[in-house]
């Protein structure tokens, strides 16, 4: 006779189970990567890879992070141990970006703090007529530190037991992120000057669009947490995912801020 034994843990940490996704998230940022060079430099069907490489990308991400959702918010395998590497894991993720943003900011320091005789020894460049700090960037401003005050009082809310100041805050958020976007996407579109404009539209475009990504990827994360409070799925105690989405908007913030002053400002006086 055959008896069923069950084991239990003596650890509080998380050992995951084999799954399918990370293996297929690498392969499709591989593919992702290749099809943007190939559409880049004019390759018969770039378009085609790189358009399988982002489907596949965002495919396989969402069943990976459904995943963790489930072992998160269903099985409780998210311990005290477990988030606290998970914060970790995400504050080290911002140093990461900290310094990507710093590389785009020395590259716009070289050339504006010395500029070369190649462009007329002026910053902006003789020809280039920069962007007008106070209109479209002011607003971005007030609508992107807005957001993180929004985002802020919901966290509060939240962990308070407030349900629908929670819910509230974190959708006023989320509508002027898309605001934010939308007014950046105007500003491009209406620009003087485009990529391939020498150096003040490389660091120009480099600087601001990197933030711009970054806006769109915080603006998802901040959903998802949104959709995550609406179904019931964060308390005021367990609510890490969000937690994190609000780190990374207000490191956000704070990178737009340092843009606004040296790029916006000084850089288009």
């Amino acid at each position: 006779m055959k008896t069923n034994i069950t084991k239990f843990q003596h650890f509080p940490f998380h050992l995951v189970d084999p799954s399918p996704w990370p293996i297929l998230v690498s392969f499709s940022l591989l593919n992702l990567a290749i099809g943007g060079v190939l559409y880049m430099h004019g390759f018969n069907n770039g378009g085609t890879v790189l358009s399988l490489g982002l489907f596949l990308t965002i495919f396989g991400s969402c069943l990976w992070f459904r995943d963790i959702i489930t072992e998160a918010t269903y099985l409780g395998h998210h311990t005290k141990q477990v988030k606290s590497g998970l914060m970790i894991g995400v504050l080290l993720f911002i140093v990461s970006e900290v310094f990507a943003f710093l590389s785009v900011f020395w590259a716009f320091f070289h050339s504006s703090l010395s500029p070369a005789i190649e462009i007329g020894g002026s910053w902006p460049p003789i020809g280039i007529t920069p962007l007008d700090p106070f209109a479209i960037p002011l607003l971005n401003t007030f609508l992107l530190l807005s957001s993180g005050a929004f985002v802020t009082y919901g966290h509060h809310a939240l962990i308070a037991g407030n349900r629908k100041g929670a819910i509230n805050g974190v959708f006023i958020t989320i509508i002027l992120a898309v605001l934010f976007t939308a007014l950046q996407y105007f500003e491009y579109s209406e620009a003087g000057f485009t990529f391939s404009d020498g150096v003040y539209g490389s660091a120009f475009y480099a600087s601001t669009g990197l933030h711009g990504f970054h806006v769109i990827i915080g603006t998802i994360f901040i959903l998802v947490g949104f959709i995550r409070i609406v179904f019931y799925h964060l308390t005021p105690k367990h609510h890490q995912g969000f937690e994190s989405s609000i780190l990374y908007w207000h490191f956000v913030d704070v990178v737009w801020l340092f843009l606004f002053v040296a790029v916006y400002f000084w850089g288009g006086v």
